[in-house]
């Protein structure tokens, strides 16, 4: 299937999950989380900060327990910077104000960033994945480009809601694998 018809169909399945299915379900992948990857080396964390109305996995369990045991990650999250048609990596943290851009997606206001050639561990959104890791976004690229500024040996980790699909069937040069998906059930290593 293409991308245009798994980002339906996914939108479709997310949505239809009802708020104490999502509330478990991320709970389940934060733990999950938690279990696989040892973050003793992890300096900078990049993580997207969940939209409600898109019934996205919700992150702040992830940030909570990164802000409350790992004190010596620095953590950010996306901003899109669009007059340069990018995303780049904001400082996050418990005290941070967020402010909403023109889609209604909370940002942090902060001004301190780091360039993403610095993160060592990036959770990136998505609707779907496949079995090579590859994902279905929402399809404006944005993630895509910011991947392909980071790091060879940046890790990067999404998280669904549901199983891989076989196979996402209209895969491009700018598409960037990843390196693990988190779900409920498990952990996919694609390395």
């Amino acid at each position: 299937m293409t991308k245009a018809e798994l980002r339906k169909i996914f939108l479709d399945r997310r949505g239809s999950l009802s708020v104490a299915e999502r509330v478990a379900r991320s709970r389940l992948i934060a733990d999950r989380f938690f279990e696989k990857f040892d973050l003793s080396s992890v300096k900078n964390f990049h993580c997207f900060i969940s939209i409600e109305k898109f019934n996205e996995v919700d992150t702040s369990p992830i940030f909570q327990k990164i802000w409350d045991e790992y004190p010596a990650i620095r953590t950010f999250a996306p901003r899109l910077e669009r007059d340069a048609g990018e995303l780049r990596s904001h400082v996050y943290r418990p005290e941070t104000k967020l402010v909403e851009n023109v889609w209604g997606i909370r940002e942090p206001a902060s001004e301190e960033s780091v360039d993403s050639s610095e993160i060592d561990l990036v959770i990136v959104p998505l609707l779907c994945f496949d079995e090579r890791g590859y994902r279905v976004g929402y399809g404006k690229g944005f993630y895509d480009k910011f991947l392909a500024k980071c790091r060879p040996d940046c890790l990067k980790v999404g998280l669904s809601f549901f199983p891989p699909v076989g196979r996402i069937g209209d895969i491009d040069e700018y598409d960037i694998p990843l390196d693990q998906c988190v779900t409920p059930e498990t952990v996919y290593d694609f390395g």
